[in-house]
């Protein structure tokens, strides 16, 4: 397919706001897709493989520039000056283009999607000596044969950063209007086929025959990861209990990360909710999974707890935060902060699903195959129960042992990959936090120059995320004491997209937690609202954007928080 069609659907979806809209432009896109084109779909959501696979395009903006020089054959300083007027890299190579000389109006009909392929999906394979060069080539070579328009798309797929404003879900409902009835019904179930495969690739295979009960022949499968189960909020034990009926499944809600854990054979592969392989992180986790628990095949779900050595005493999750990402002095780590692993739930075991079967049948066969050993690996602490007095003493403990607070089950539930259900509530203190994204910032002056001292945060809003106040407080001067401004601003550079003086803007990918003390409205920002006193808690690399705090959520917040004024 020509890579032209593909850069003008892009700028077709970039020029309407509406989700209709949208998702009706890309249904007729997708109606027209050949079954050879499948790995579009990747291409799409601004990546060359299923959103699980480790190999990423990973490529700077500072890279791109340099790229953007050699094809339109522009001074660095140039392509860089331009940069900092237009603030879209993407729109700098699309201007560039144009005035190449040698260029064409209507660019090189030999720019296909498979080429396009092919040449990304080598960018990550290179390292070491020489590897800046070869990339330089890959992307040159691409950029060369580009018109205008498909420039733009190459530069903002390579760093990134699109900009035509859709998700997953958009996708999954033109897939349902594209070759079934585009109900409800119907997109629940390509979601639900989503949920499973965590490839877009492999549900557009089975959904372009128009059967819809083939959908449902997607299954999980071992060493692939697959989407953990959401729970809703409940305020109250009482309402924890009309939420999932009586009697329930009352466990610890861990202060940790989640970890999907899956076994075949020999090898132990963990995943986080973000479907992220931190099996290299956690060594002593797959050892204890091989010793401990029973079976030649499963999926596990868990969380990991940090705990102290000496007092054995649970740590919040951001003392161990550091040890997702970290791919290196893992025996170090391992040694200075150790994780319990507590399994609470079983979604596949010696070649059957266990999806469809009830919690009450799932949680009884991880009771059965799990040799717990305390801060090592347990099954999560656990009580049926129809009393309320009962759930709130378990609550009582739960906190007492620096845990969250606790998860209350429906005992005939099945287990819904990807999905925020009902059948299932989490009860923890009132707190006032939220999880958000930084989409801006501004460098500091004097001791805090060079650095990013304050950060922009967004809550979501559809394919959107809307600016909802600034941090600069919570976080430490010095790296060894936490989260600091320098470190924190090493991860946001190579996400920064614009730059005008102090200001930056950056890429939605790097989530944090902020406790506020209100919410207020205000014209300043996008969302309409403003966080009062702001301040940054934990960074969250084990969450994916889809699970930060929307619009319709800091809404709600700000409804009960007007009620509370007037009653409380």
């Amino acid at each position: 397919m020509r890579y032209l069609k593909l850069a003008e659907l892009y700028e077709s979806l970039s020029e309407t706001a509406k989700r209709l809209e949208k998702t009706e432009i890309l249904s007729e896109f997708l109606k027209e897709l050949s079954e050879s084109d499948r790995d579009v779909l990747y291409l799409l959501m601004g990546d060359i493989y299923p959103e699980y696979n480790e190999k990423k395009i990973g490529i700077s903006s500072q890279l791109a520039i340099k790229a953007i020089s050699k094809a339109t054959g522009t001074e660095k300083g140039k392509v860089v000056k331009e940069w900092k007027s237009i603030g879209d890299l993407g729109k700098v190579a699309e201007k560039l283009t144009k005035n190449k000389k040698q260029a064409t109006l209507t660019g090189s009909k030999n720019l296909t999607t498979e080429k396009v392929l092919e040449n990304l999906r080598k960018l990550p394979e290179l390292e070491g000596k020489g590897a800046v060069d070869k990339k330089i080539s890959l992307i040159t070579e691409l950029l060369t044969s580009a018109s205008p328009v498909e420039a733009l798309y190459l530069v903002r797929t390579l760093i990134g950063d699109l900009r035509i404003g859709i998700q997953e879900s958009t996708v999954r409902e033109a897939m349902a209007s594209a070759f079934f009835k585009g109900e409800k019904e119907s997109a629940l179930k390509v979601q639900d086929a989503i949920n499973k495969s965590n490839d877009l690739a492999e549900v557009f295979d089975t959904a372009r025959t128009g059967k819809e009960k083939d959908l449902g022949k997607i299954k999980i499968e071992v060493g692939k990861p697959i989407k953990a189960m959401l729970a809703q909020k409940s305020k109250t034990i009482k309402e924890g209990f009309e939420a999932v009926g009586k009697p329930c499944a009352i466990e610890y809600k861990y202060d940790g990360f989640r970890l999907i854990i899956h076994k075949r054979g020999n090898e132990i592969l963990l995943f986080t909710r973000t479907l992220e392989n931190v099996s290299r992180q956690f060594p002593e986790v797959a050892d204890c999974i091989k010793k401990y628990v029973k079976g030649d095949s499963f999926i596990l779900d868990s969380e990991a707890v940090g705990f102290d050595k000496k007092t054995k005493e649970y740590k919040p999750f951001q003392s161990i935060s550091q040890r997702i990402k970290r791919k290196y002095d893992i025996e170090k780590l391992q040694n200075e902060l150790p994780v319990e692993v507590n399994i609470f739930d079983i979604l596949y075991y010696n070649g059957k699903s266990m999806l469809d079967e009830p919690f009450k049948k799932r949680t009884e066969l991880v009771k059965k195959i799990i040799e717990s050993h305390p801060y090592r690996i347990i099954h999560s602490k656990q009580i049926i129960t129809d009393d309320e007095k009962k759930a709130e003493a378990f609550y009582r403990s739960a906190l007492k042992d620096n845990q969250e607070g606790v998860m209350m089950k429906n005992l005939e539930a099945p287990y819904s990959p990807g999905r925020r259900v009902g059948n299932m509530v989490k009860i923890k203190p009132e707190e006032k936090d939220l999880d958000l994204i930084i989409t801006g910032g501004e460098y500091g002056t004097g001791k805090r120059s060079g650095w990013i001292s304050s950060f922009i945060l967004s809550c979501r809003d559809g394919d959107k995320f809307l600016e909802i106040g600034k941090v600069g407080t919570g976080f430490k001067e010095k790296k060894e004491e936490g989260i600091s401004f320098e470190e924190l601003t090493e991860k946001i550079k190579p996400l920064i997209t614009e730059e005008k003086g102090k200001s930056v803007k950056i890429k939605p990918k790097i989530i944090v937690s902020v406790t506020y003390q209100e919410i207020q409205k205000s014209p300043t920002y996008s969302s309409g609202f403003a966080l009062r006193f702001p301040r940054f808690t934990a960074l969250r690399p084990d969450k994916p954007l889809s699970e930060t705090n929307s619009l319709k959520e800091i809404e709600k917040d700000f409804e009960n928080q007007k009620r509370n004024w007037k009653y409380g």
